[in-house]
């Protein structure tokens, strides 16, 4: 690491504890001062010590989880919203510490207060610091080598950040090498993109050697072996991975997670869920669900369930037919349930029964599974478990990425997979329910 990056760091870690200090310092004071004589036992000078700690433990988790102290990397107006839905996790968190502490619940007006403040102020350091980062530290000057014509696409994404890449260049991995040796010379940031295993190997190798700061773009087989387990045959290291991304273990805790959790906000939904149900009926008359057919875990078919939000038949030559942004066919309660999310609440029951988990890949249409598998048949391994109502390339991927890249992302999170991972993904889809969706394109998410 050169002395820029190092610089780098400390000033993204100086303003995330700048930021956390004074939150933690407000949440205290507020509990000291409104709070704390409604306790149990009060707290004195220890006491406050251990609750500075748990609040300073659960600003930074949810910090990384949402990228809400991220400040400088990403762009101002994503850490200013990701960081509300940080303090919103936090200061609940911390109400609810509050509430065991008096066995009552308190009046959480000065809490808000307190939370507005934060907020307030935090906008401010992330505004103020973010700009100054930019100015201090200049985008990275990039050397894109690709292995085809295709890498345009990828350079059109990467115009959208151009306070974090300026791509200085951009050279073919087919030219010879002397070439790729003296252009990687001239550059501290590389950035590999699809280039074929023998020669990627060469130029890894290279740029490792000479210490750059090095971006490849992972073929299927690099994503697997990422999540294999480390063993040693006699004095030869080796990795070892299964044809089952999961453990029993995990298996098992993965499904009695799905069970609990789904059953649990059945339960909580169920009043939006009548109320909806009767929405729909009274409207047109028609049925409250719509079914479609899905593949899950193994390529098995089951009917996914949705709210109803089109008319009826909305499909009636009986071919897939993907709803676009302002769709006629779309109700006028549809559109309500669509925005809200609500007509995705069905899906609980699919969770409920096996049909899917709450976190995995999605669950395509078998046409498209045939039709994407003609292209690549590595598209049947994100069937090696459970479809999801969300994950990784839900998340992370737009829906005009390229099923090939969504591919990546779901065996990213297969071979990456913990309890933890999990939640972090329902926690950053409360997040993502929030934002304008990204629909290049048609909207592939709104097929029924």
């Amino acid at each position: 690491m050169n002395n820029s990056e190092a610089l780098r760091r400390l000033y993204v870690l100086v303003t995330a504890a700048i930021i956390t200090v004074f939150e933690t310092a407000v949440a205290i004071f507020i509990m000291n001062r409104f709070y704390n004589a409604q306790f149990r036992t009060m707290l004195y000078l220890r006491g406050h010590i251990l609750m500075a700690g748990i609040y300073i433990v659960m600003l930074i988790f949810m910090g990384r989880v949402f990228g809400g102290l991220s400040v400088g990397i990403r762009k101002n107006t994503e850490v200013v919203f990701s960081h509300f839905f940080t303090l919103l996790f936090v200061d609940f968190s911390f109400y609810v510490l509050l509430v065991l502490l008096s066995l009552k619940f308190p009046d959480p007006s000065q809490l808000l207060l307190g939370a507005l403040i934060q907020y307030a102020v935090a906008c401010a350091i992330i505004s103020i610091l973010g700009n100054l980062y930019r100015r201090l530290f200049k985008p990275y000057e990039l050397l894109i080598i690709y292995g085809n014509e295709s890498v345009n696409d990828f350079m059109s994404k990467l115009d959208t950040r151009r306070d974090r890449f300026h791509i200085r260049d951009a050279i073919s991995s087919s030219g010879s090498e002397e070439e790729l040796r003296a252009a990687i010379d001239a550059n501290n940031t590389v950035m590999l993109v699809d280039i074929p295993a023998e020669k990627r190997n060469k130029i890894f190798k290279y740029c490792y050697e000479n210490s750059k700061r090095l971006y490849v773009m992972p073929k299927i087989s690099d994503i697997i072996l990422n999540g294999a387990t480390p063993i040693n045959m006699f004095d030869t290291p080796l990795l070892f991975t299964d044809a089952n991304p999961f453990e029993y273990e995990e298996r098992v805790i993965k499904r009695a997670w799905d069970i609990l959790f789904s059953l649990f906000l059945i339960i909580l939904l169920s009043p939006i869920m009548l109320i909806t149900a009767a929405a729909i009926k009274i409207s047109d008359g028609g049925p409250v669900f719509y079914r479609q057919v899905r593949c899950t875990k193994n390529g098995r078919r089951f009917n996914i369930l949705k709210f109803r939000s089109m008319i009826v038949d909305a499909e009636k030559a009986g071919k897939a037919m993907l709803a676009t942004e302002n769709d006629p066919r779309i109700t006028k309660v549809g559109r309500i349930i669509r925005k809200c999310r609500i007509d995705e609440l069905p899906q609980l029951i699919n969770v409920l029964v096996g049909d899917m988990s709450f976190v995995g890949p999605r669950p395509e249409r078998p046409e498209f599974i045939e039709k994407y598998m003609e292209e690549m048949p590595e598209f049947s391994y994100r069937m090696k478990i459970r479809a999801g109502i969300t994950g990784y390339a839900q998340l992370y991927g737009k829906y005009n990425t390229k099923p090939y890249d969504k591919l990546k992302f779901d065996l990213y999170y297969m071979e990456q997979f913990s309890i933890g991972l999990d939640i972090k993904l329902m926690i950053l889809t409360i997040k993502i329910l929030f934002m304008k969706e990204s629909t290049e394109g048609f909207s592939e998410r709104k097929d029924a």
